[in-house]
């Protein structure tokens, strides 16, 4: 499953990416759903919310260390919940590190392409993300989640782990 889920959402980021580059350059933003949803063109050297703009080779790195350590523990899941929430981030944390290597300014420095906003119910906007952002932050919560109730790597629950080591 991890390995349908992660390329399939990095071919969605690039071809999301690559039709906003193609489409929104230069343009103003393109209202959707009244102005609830806009399509901007923005290049981010940071992190999530332009967060650490200026250490992009630090994020890159980071998010080769997470590429790593997924493809690394692939080998023992055996949930399928897990198999989707880790396909989902190594997919997301893929197609921004491809930003972060092959644009502009250069390997390992590259701006990420965001391209949705969504203005909050007070009227200020929600910061401007891409398709990864979404995946990386569906994906973690999803992970979130089977952590609390349980589910471990391999499908079983620890629950029922205690009980047998209690037998």
């Amino acid at each position: 499953m991890l390995a349908i889920v992660a390329p399939v959402i990095l071919g969605l980021d690039i071809l999301t990416k690559a039709l906003a580059v193609a489409n929104l350059e230069d343009q103003p933003p393109v209202r959707l759903f009244g102005g609830l949803v806009n399509l901007v063109l923005l290049r981010n050297p940071g992190a999530a919310w332009s967060m650490a703009t200026g250490y992009t080779w630090i994020i890159s790195l980071i998010a080769v260390v997470v590429v790593v350590v997924i493809v690394r523990i692939s080998g023992r899941l055996r949930s399928v919940g897990w198999a989707i929430s880790l396909g989902l981030i190594l997919g997301g944390a893929l197609g921004n590190l491809t930003d972060r290597l092959f644009r502009a300014p250069g390997p390992l420095e590259g701006h990420v392409v965001d391209m949705v906003s969504i203005v909050r119910t007070d009227g200020s906007f929600f910061p401007v993300f891409n398709l990864a952002d979404s995946a990386i932050s569906v994906g973690g919560v999803l992970l979130v989640l089977l952590a609390l109730f349980g589910r471990e790597l391999d499908g079983t629950r620890a629950k029922d782990k205690k009980v047998v080591a209690d037998d």
